[in-house]
């Protein structure tokens, strides 16, 4: 009978609200037949009566390059997700298999990261694992199968989506949903950087774990405060383009930022942009010229400019101020190309990022629009009059190619159990 109210329940009146509130109105009959595709794969395999959870990509609203020196960032869920379709286990496994891919298969009773892990999604549910366990948290078997419209190469963190996921099935199973949004995101980006072996920061796992609009204090990289804020922008619809380019050789390039930042910290007598009074950097630079790049001093410029926009930013959110928040967006786009330059990389002709913020800002109905993430190649992020974006989307897609080009919302929910 579990198996039954579970399909019951895809079909009710609480499904289509559900639907609405994770993935927006019309996304009823694409979600209706996703949900009942995957748990009819899950129940053939583990039996009926699964749990169905949801995690969400995410994307960076405002601060740009912010948060390597302490500083402040919005960011925010959005409405594709990882799917689970999950079943408890009697015995020490966690297995978790996305469609279409070999199972995942690991032991509640052997957590410690392995070498030939690293940069695979295995890695990454043994370090959850262990980081529950050494806080302290309970753990149990289950059985996951998965399914995702997370996109990849457009910067929404398809990685963090997936830790946050087993996160939460093991807040919900084993800990009645005590265990506090920060400590899951804690524990995702404890299994990405130790056991998955990739450097980063907390932001993607906070803002899928958080839901809505994030607002993040990196001051303390231990304990950073934050404030989710609902989205509440119905008019605007949000547009991710994949501009193309070569990431494989950026690494130099995206270090550089940091590195410029701190080394005019460090003239400063800080490791941290953020240790820095504003009003000290400005009466330097004099000094600093003599010493460092005028790159170096543009990219502070930006820095400094750029944690008083989040603040702007997410005020202007929770206000529902339209036109403040479109006018903070443009203004990143603009303070990211001319003074933290990393809109295309050094030399480069094609200049992919440039060619699609320019192409946007000449499309009715484009309300602001800036690089999204890292920069040098990859993604742009518009914000378009809902009334309006079919129009840009055809017209970015004669650009970009179809594929690369994705509206979005924001949803108000983080990573979840649905039902």
């Amino acid at each position: 009978m579990a198996g039954a109210k579970t399909i019951e329940k895809v079909m009710s009146v609480e499904f289509i609200s559900i639907v609405k509130r994770l993935y927006g109105e019309d996304k009823l009959e694409y979600q209706t037949r996703r949900y009942k595709e995957l748990y009819n794969v899950h129940s053939k395999k583990y039996g009926e009566g699964g749990v169905f959870y949801s995690s969400p990509g995410r994307i960076e609203v405002c601060g740009n390059h912010t948060d390597h020196n302490n500083g402040k960032v919005l960011c925010a869920s959005i409405t594709v997700d990882t799917l689970a379709c999950v079943t408890p286990r009697e015995d020490d496994k966690v297995i978790v298999e996305s469609i279409g891919y070999s199972p995942i298969v690991v032991s509640l009773n052997d957590v410690l990261s392995k070498k030939d892990e690293e940069g695979k999604s295995i890695a990454l549910v043994r370090g959850v694992l262990a980081y529950f366990k050494m806080c302290g948290l309970k753990v149990g078997g289950f059985s996951a199968t998965t399914t995702s419209d997370v996109f990849k190469g457009a910067g929404v963190s398809s990685s963090a989506c997936f830790e946050v996921l087993i996160c939460e099935i093991l807040n919900q199973m084993f800990n009645d949903g005590n265990v506090d949004k920060l400590t899951k995101a804690k524990a995702s980006h404890f299994a990405e950087t130790e056991y998955f072996a990739k450097p980063c920061g907390l932001l993607d796992q906070s803002a899928i774990a958080f839901g809505g609009v994030s607002y993040i204090d990196f001051k303390s990289t231990k304990a950073p405060t934050y404030k989710s804020i609902d989205w509440n922008f119905d008019g605007l619809n949000i547009v991710l383009i994949n501009t193309g380019g070569d990431h494989s050789d950026l690494t130099e390039q995206y270090a550089s930022i940091r590195l410029e930042m701190e080394a005019v910290a460090k003239e400063l007598g800080a490791k941290k942009l953020r240790s820095v009074k504003e009003k000290d950097f400005y009466d330097a630079i004099p000094q600093l010229q003599k010493k460092l790049s005028g790159r170096a001093i543009l990219r502070a410029m930006h820095y400094f400019d750029e944690n008083k926009r989040v603040n702007t930013c997410a005020n202007a959110v929770k206000s529902k101020n339209e036109r403040k928040f479109c006018d903070m967006i443009n203004a990143s786009g603009e303070s990211s190309y001319t003074m933290l330059q990393n809109c295309y990389p050094y030399g480069d002709l094609e200049q992919r990022i440039p060619l699609a913020v320019n192409l946007s800002k000449k499309c009715d109905g484009v309300k602001a629009v800036r690089v999204h993430g890292g920069g040098f190649a990859g993604t742009i992020i518009a914000y378009v009059d809902k009334n309006k974006c079919d129009s840009y989307v055809e017209n970015m897609k004669r650009v970009f190619g179809m594929e690369n080009v994705f509206v979005i919302g924001v949803r108000n929910d983080g990573t979840t159990k649905v039902f």
